[in-house]
């Protein structure tokens, strides 16, 4: 039986909720084979981001040579990558080593405020990491920062969506954790010519600390085992819905997602 990859490329999170942490903690739940890239160390726990010590260029440079040189991944995905440099990095090395199903997830600000990515790095991940990417899965403020408009309705949402797509991704799955105009959680999958509502039920709970992280990783999962975006999406909205509903309760904080709860359930 074939063993399937995944690759994550992100910051490291030493609360282990989000991040590189939570990126292989989903590929291993979900059945692939984690390797990780790391782009910064952070310091932080359910309480916030105490730190951030981004990697030299030429270590983010080095570890994408060495999964590339000998350990291709049937998929992959980055998430905090901090600086335009190391956004064009990224972008160059997955040109370079022909790497496939690219899922991106915009990580531009932590569960607490703390900016994860550096202002003038927004027009470098539209110019060079979007083109590549096969999905891309920002949440609403990620969006309005991406397309300059404001967004409070599903209308807007779809037409933010359009917009995104517009700059290269092929699929736009934008989630709609920040509108709580609804009980329902609605996130939204674009193709570029159909939308398609995932809906479910939304928990109220402060423990979501790595929801988008974990989110993007279980779609990058499912792609690596050679399942199609729609199906792999689904499969993440029911993988993050049992990671919250069933809550860990650690911290004073915003406390992590577990983990463990997708595969749980399933067991029965």
């Amino acid at each position: 039986m074939a063993t399937f990859k995944a690759l994550t490329i992100a910051g490291s999170d030493s609360g282990g909720g989000a991040g590189i942490q939570a990126d292989l903690k989903t590929f291993q739940e979900l059945g692939v084979y984690g390797m990780s890239v790391i782009t910064a160390v952070t310091a932080q726990n359910t309480l916030g981001v105490q730190g951030i010590f981004p990697l030299e260029e030429a270590a983010v440079i080095q570890q994408l040579d060495s999964i590339g040189e000998d350990l291709g991944p049937n998929a992959l995905k980055t998430g905090m990558l901090f600086s335009s440099e190391i956004i064009r990095i990224v972008a160059e090395k997955v040109k370079q080593y022909q790497w496939r199903n690219l899922v991106v997830d915009p990580v531009m600000v932590a569960k607490g405020g703390a900016p994860l990515l550096q202002h003038k790095a927004v027009q470098a991940m539209i110019q060079h990491l979007l083109p590549l990417a096969l999905v891309f899965t920002p949440n609403i403020p990620e969006a309005e920062v991406l397309t300059g408009l404001s967004i409070s309705t599903l209308d807007e949402r779809k037409e933010a969506a359009k917009r995104i797509h517009q700059m290269g991704t092929r699929y736009v799955v934008m989630k709609g954790g920040h509108d709580i105009s609804s009980e329902q959680m609605i996130d939204l999958l674009y193709d570029g010519q159909d939308f398609t509502c995932l809906e479910s039920r939304r928990i109220e709970t402060r423990h979501t600390h790595g929801t988008g992280c974990t989110f993007a990783a279980a779609i990058t999962a499912e792609l690596a085992q050679g399942k199609s975006v729609i199906d792999a999406v689904h499969t993440a909205k029911d993988f993050i819905q049992a990671a919250i509903e069933n809550q860990l309760g650690f911290g004073a904080g915003h406390g992590p997602t577990n983990h463990f709860a997708y595969q749980q359930r399933k067991r029965g």
